[in-house]
């Protein structure tokens, strides 16, 4: 399954790194692509894993997501 989440709070690529980093600890995670402009997520994981983890894990880093 392919979630495609909307970022924000992003502005270099070490908070590229960070967003990635969170995104694979959630569980069920098998690939994760992030960039910066437009701001944007894709995570391809298992159909168990919900896309309020995801959100979850970005929020807890201290970025803003929602499902695009």
């Amino acid at each position: 399954m392919t979630t495609t989440l909307t970022v924000s709070g992003m502005s270099c690529m070490n908070c590229v790194r960070h967003a990635t980093e969170a995104l694979q600890a959630v569980e069920g995670v098998t690939e994760v692509q992030v960039t910066l402009t437009p701001g944007q997520a894709i995570v391809t994981h298992e159909d168990a894993t919900a896309p309020t983890a995801l959100m979850t894990a970005l929020e807890e880093e201290g970025y803003s997501a929602a499902l695009a």
